[in-house]
């Protein structure tokens, strides 16, 4: 595929997806770019997923609020201008610890895939269905921890 050039202005977003509480708006997505994805994700206090790894490099920068962030063994607190970057297959899990905003980053298609069929399948109120929609787009969640 030949990415062309694009621009999203506001007004033009898709709506957000509905990821478990979290509300995710894809403003470039692989089929788009050829490569990389960026998301704008808003979560409430209280929001975010459980421990998991994929196979796509990940990144995460702070715009607003409070996260814990856990990445393999170590956890810490983002807030504005934090840059948490994970490497493919690292187990990692993020907790919005009051409402709050960032911008991710994605090194291939895939997570926006992830992310509509979540928001289309699990219902925020059982959020225990989407370890079955990890798992059908190859990612690992830990046992337990939903």
């Amino acid at each position: 595929m030949t990415s062309r050039p694009f621009v999203v202005m506001p007004k033009d977003r898709d709506r957000p997806l509905n990821v478990v509480g979290e509300q995710i708006t894809v403003l470039a997505s692989g089929a788009r770019t050829g490569s990389y994805e960026i998301f704008l994700q808003r979560g409430p206090a209280g929001s975010g997923p459980p421990p998991h790894s994929h196979d796509w490099v990940e990144s995460f920068y702070v715009t607003s609020g409070r996260l814990e962030f856990g990445l393999a063994d170590r956890t810490m607190t983002g807030t504005p201008g934090t840059l948490v970057h994970v490497p493919a297959g690292t187990t990692h899990w993020f907790r919005f610890t009051e409402d709050g905003e960032m911008i991710s980053m994605t090194s291939r298609e895939g997570a926006s895939r992830f992310f509509a069929d979540v928001d289309r399948e699990v219902p925020p109120e059982k959020p225990q269905g989407i370890v079955a929609v990890a798992t059908r787009h190859g990612l690992k969640v830990e046992a337990g921890k939903t």
